[in-house]
């Protein structure tokens, strides 16, 4: 296979479906390497609430794209496609399988289409006057500013996600150009395979609920007490997530413990919902599997096997 071909695995779905455990299984028995595709879980210092792999899984299999920054960085798509490429040719010098693995939909079809997104540098004092209009008018103000500046890389965005709203304006600010022109669709610049992870919808739910229960039982509370200590506020940047938000509210005496694990597992249900318009049921490109079936592994390799002896998508005709 030449190497503009060279073939990527991606696993994709929703939070809470079981992409971590499935991914380490296909890359013990596919030589693989992961390169992860959790806009959290770039992140140090944010292990329990982003359901990092563990420590026995990071041994077993070589992470990629895990720890990168302090949570008061920023990272943007730019930063993640510049950090993923060189990871994938690296695991293909080592003649190693790269696989992409998460729920952050932009990073996946931005990699797996090669999206063109030139990076911006950071604007420290246009970011303060920013924070500023955020303390001030909310972060609604500042979504409906970018409405009015660009109307598609709006849409793109939810509204309460400041940090990436503030990107956006300050990509404005500095090239005097809508930020979605600097996403520009080249094509696919290498075979892929897409997998994704599926449940029934109210089975998943309950599976996030148990998954928050046992980070609270595995020290997300310690965890949000430490960043704090560290000078960073829950609710900004990456800790408007789901759990430290609502775990920052609890320490700040505004809520109870109970109340903020309760928020916690809303909040993750409608992040799962936000996923599913990143990763349509319907979309061709993607091979779903179900998530809850027991020979899940055996089928995913299944899928796998195929696509490296085709040399091309699963499912899809050759390049």
């Amino acid at each position: 296979m030449p190497a503009e071909l060279a073939p990527v695995l991606f696993i994709v779905g929703p939070t809470g479906v079981g992409k971590t455990a499935l991914a380490v299984a296909l890359a013990q028995r596919f030589q693989g390497e992961i390169v992860n595709a959790d806009s959290r879980q770039v992140y140090r210092h944010m292990d329990v609430g982003t359901a990092k792999p563990t420590a026995t899984e990071r041994r077993q299999v070589p992470h990629h794209l895990l720890d990168v920054l302090g949570p008061e960085q920023n990272f943007s798509l730019g930063s993640f496609l510049s950090l993923a490429e060189s990871a994938i040719a690296e695991i293909r010098e080592r003649s190693r399988l790269p696989m992409v693995v998460g729920g952050t939909g932009q990073y996946i079809w931005a990699l797996l289409e090669g999206w063109d997104v030139p990076e911006v540098p950071p604007d420290p004092d246009f970011r303060h006057a920013k924070l500023v209009e955020l303390e001030q008018d909310g972060a609604l103000a500042l979504h409906q500013e970018l409405r009015r500046i660009d109307p598609q890389r709006a849409a793109e965005l939810d509204p309460r996600n400041a940090r990436r709203v503030i990107r956006a304006l300050e990509v404005h600010h500095t090239t005097g150009r809508p930020p979605s022109d600097f996403v520009r669709r080249s094509g696919p610049i290498t075979a892929t395979c897409v997998l994704g992870l599926t449940m029934d919808r109210a089975d998943l739910y309950r599976r996030i609920d148990d998954r928050v229960d046992r980070m609270v039982a595995n020290g997300l509370e310690d965890e949000v007490r430490g960043l704090a200590a560290m000078g960073l506020t829950m609710g900004q940047g990456p800790l408007a997530s789901p759990g430290y938000e609502e775990m920052g509210q609890y320490l700040a005496g505004d809520i109870s413990l109970s109340e903020a694990v309760q928020r916690t597992k809303f909040r993750t249900h409608r992040l799962v919902r936000r996923q599913y318009t990143w990763f349509k049921l319907g979309d061709p490109r993607i091979t779903w599997l179900d998530a809850a079936t027991p020979d899940l592994e055996n089928r995913a390799a299944g899928e796998v096997n195929g696509f490296l002896a085709d040399g091309h998508p699963s499912g899809l005709p050759p390049a």
